[in-house]
């Protein structure tokens, strides 16, 4: 008999691509949309683990966004993410379900460090003030899932902290995508109107780590499968980071656009470094596939093709 897994956020990016992966017809799959299970009431989150009974749970629900959104919505960004995970993770250990994946961010880890962000690092400095908000959600669900493991060891809820994300069912909107999509909608439009120039916040010079959301997914499954034997608290990235220039220019490649690049420094640039250290998932024995350039191929080729744009 196939083991329940419950999926939250599964109509988002991370979520779909999880569903998409071969590894997950190993599972008997619970993927209520938020009219079935809306994170934000506890007493029905509650109702629901219960009923439902899941052997595991990976949390991939959130309320995300890029540096404009995060700006705008810095309440909500705090509040909904904290509701839904403190809310999720108290049902699920009061159910007594004893597998619990959370899905962290790598913009909790403290801002203006120049050296790779390692898992002992959480906690150790300011935060970037951009997605503050978020960054302490994310914080609280990761520190909910280690205390709840120390109060008791038969409960294994672990933590994952990926590097930035991009990928199919990503979003295309300019006032809620991420850099990688913003990148290729706006690279996209410029060539479609013969504009010969692209504005690009800040200098361009900070540097971003993007992972293909189909390898996350990848690694998601399989620490469900090992989720015994992964660390608590586990950084999974692609070992480089590139100026945001860089990511343009890739684009500009793969979308046959050669225009110039305008930078606005007025406007924020977010944190200057943000690579994570990939030690432990070395040690798992974890790598994804897809190199920088295919991963934005396919990603300009899904949103050609207007699904979920």
């Amino acid at each position: 008999m196939k083991e329940r897994l419950l999926l939250t956020g599964a109509h988002g990016m991370v979520g779909r691509n999880i569903l998409e992966h071969p590894m997950a017809v190993e599972w008997e799959l619970l993927t209520p949309s938020r009219r079935e299970l809306d994170l934000s009431d506890g007493a029905l989150t509650e109702a629901y683990v219960r009923s439902t009974k899941p052997d595991i749970v990976v949390h991939a629900a959130g309320r995300v966004g890029g540096i404009q959104a995060n700006i705008a919505n810095p309440v909500a960004f705090l509040v909904e993410n904290i509701d839904m995970g403190r809310n999720l993770l108290l049902a699920c250990r009061d159910a007594g379900v004893r597998r619990f994946l959370n899905l962290g961010s790598s913009c909790m880890y403290p801002r203006d460090r120049s050296d790779l962000l390692r898992e002992d690092d959480l906690l150790s400095g300011a935060l970037e003030t951009t997605n503050e908000g978020y960054a302490l959600a994310k914080i609280f669900s990761t520190r909910l899932c280690e205390y709840i493991s120390r109060e008791d060891e038969s409960f294994h809820y672990k933590t994952l902290i990926p590097c930035n994300i991009y990928g199919r069912h990503d979003k295309f909107d300019p006032a809620v995508s991420h850099l990688i999509p913003a990148v290729i909608r706006k690279v996209h439009d410029a060539k479609l109107r013969g504009e010969g120039e692209v504005a690009v916040w800040g200098d361009g010079q900070a540097r971003r780590e993007f992972m293909y959301a189909e390898d996350l997914a990848d690694a998601v499954m399989r620490a469900a499968a090992d989720i015994t034997i992964i660390p608590p608290l586990m950084n999974i990235g692609i070992g480089r980071d590139y100026t945001i220039d860089e990511y343009y220019r890739m684009a500009a490649v793969v979308i046959g656009w050669d225009g110039e690049l305008r930078h606005d420094i007025s406007k924020p640039a977010g944190m200057l470094k943000k690579q994570v250290d990939i030690s432990k998932q070395r040690a798992w024995g974890w790598s994804p596939t897809h190199s920088l350039m295919e991963g934005i191929a396919k990603t300009y080729d899904f949103f050609l093709k207007g699904t979920d744009r």
